[in-house]
């Protein structure tokens, strides 16, 4: 009778915790704490590995041949779970929120449709935290409301950038009335 119980009581337990975890994920509820696996404790900053499982996809850019037909690079551009949503609520990024780049060579083909392009060989990324507390002030990757960093294919833990202001900031002028983000390529984040 008291192993029954107890077995009971395992059954019991597991289908609680079983349906807990079903509802979070029905539900969309993001991993706790989106930066973790992306900023260490100095704002030192890195591609997350599960970005293509867990994040949600932004958008894409194509850009154009310098000569020619096609293009010579494809962007798509990943935001952590939330992010979308709480932009979609409030206008802004959330602090925390963290946006992954890929950056491809591309290849361009004659196809039944036309001149396509796609994406081809990885160059590498660039990554964006959301921060407007200024939580890493003594870290030249840090200001203006970003965490800034590209990283070469082969080196997705470390950066090659030095400070946001000379390697990063630049290509996003044209968007700083945006928070530096060009968020008209981007129809998901409209309503």
């Amino acid at each position: 009778m008291k192993l029954s119980r107890t077995v009971g009581l395992a059954v019991a337990i597991s289908l609680v915790t079983g349906t807990v975890a079903a509802l979070a994920q029905i539900s969309g509820a993001a991993p706790a704490g989106p930066t973790a696996n992306v900023v260490d404790a100095s704002g030192q900053l890195r591609v997350p590995a599960d970005y293509r499982t867990v994040y949600q996809t932004l958008g894409s850019w194509a850009i154009a041949a310098d000569s020619g037909q096609g293009s010579k690079e494809m962007h798509t551009v990943y935001a952590s779970p939330g992010a979308i949503d709480t932009y979609r609520k409030t206008g802004h990024f959330p602090d925390g929120a963290v946006l992954v780049k890929e950056v491809f060579a591309t290849s361009t083909n004659e196809m039944t449709t036309g001149t396509v392009s796609h994406a081809d060989k990885l160059k590498g990324w660039f990554v964006m935290v959301k921060d407007s507390k200024g939580t890493h002030p003594d870290n030249p990757l840090w200001g203006d409301g970003w965490g800034w960093s590209w990283f070469d294919a082969d080196k997705p833990l470390k950066t090659t950038s030095t400070d946001y202001h000379t390697d990063c900031q630049g290509c996003h002028v044209p968007a700083k009335a945006t928070d530096w983000i060009y968020v008209s390529g981007y129809p998901v984040l409209r309503h």
